[in-house]
């Protein structure tokens, strides 16, 4: 299934850089697919509509499988390849990124282009929340109330997410990281003394 961990990002995040009195913004935003990423391109050109140049790059999958660049009229090599290796090598996966350059009436070089491109997608990512998508197995745990304060207390050590239903009996949903099942199962026996019940689902990425 490729990594066991990587990042993305929580909610979009931006930022703003002034080069030579060119304003440079940045937005950063995730996406799934190569439709979702060229239509928030489509929407950042929209709405900077009277922006000289709105140029992009995105990385999706968590090998990213899929990249994407574009200089959008600006030298070639000095935006969108510039604004693609800083994504890549943040670590960031499923992103997609625009920036937005209003022209400030001094030209600023090859050199200068692509140092402004790769610090606005930074200063963007300075200001992202991030989340650690990490390979997890879900399981379905049925337990009885007496034991419910000592598995929950257990898998939240382990970094699982709980979602709890009361019934006659209780229902946990929880998302446990793939190298913890085994011990996660094995606390289950020791901390029920047998009563719990737990199905275990295929390993999937999940958000932790």
């Amino acid at each position: 299934m490729g990594q066991s961990s990587y990042q993305i990002l929580a909610e979009d995040a931006q930022g703003e850089i002034v080069v030579k009195k060119s304003r440079f913004l940045a937005h950063l935003t995730k996406v799934e697919t190569e439709e979702e990423a060229d239509a928030f391109v489509r929407s950042m050109k929209k709405q900077y509509w009277d922006a000289r140049h709105n140029c992009s790059a995105f990385v999706i999958g968590s090998q990213n499988e899929i990249t994407r660049c574009s200089d959008d009229g600006e030298p070639s090599g000095t935006a969108g390849r510039p604004m693609l290796e800083v994504l890549t090598g943040s670590g960031l996966h499923d992103t997609a990124a625009v920036v937005t350059r209003y022209f400030g009436g001094v030209l600023l070089g090859t050199g200068g282009l692509v140092r402004a491109y790769q610090s606005a997608v930074k200063e963007a990512l300075s200001n992202a929340h991030l989340l650690t998508m990490r390979l997890c197995v879900p399981l379905e745990i049925r337990i009885p109330y007496p034991c419910l304060d000592r598995v929950k207390g257990m898998l939240e050590r382990e970094g699982a997410c709980l979602d709890i239903a009361y019934s006659e009996e209780v229902c946990i949903k929880a998302e446990v990281p793939a190298e913890k099942k085994d011990a996660v199962l094995a606390a289950l026996v020791d901390e029920t003394s047998g009563a719990a019940r737990c199905k275990a689902g295929d390993a999937r990425m999940a958000a932790v």
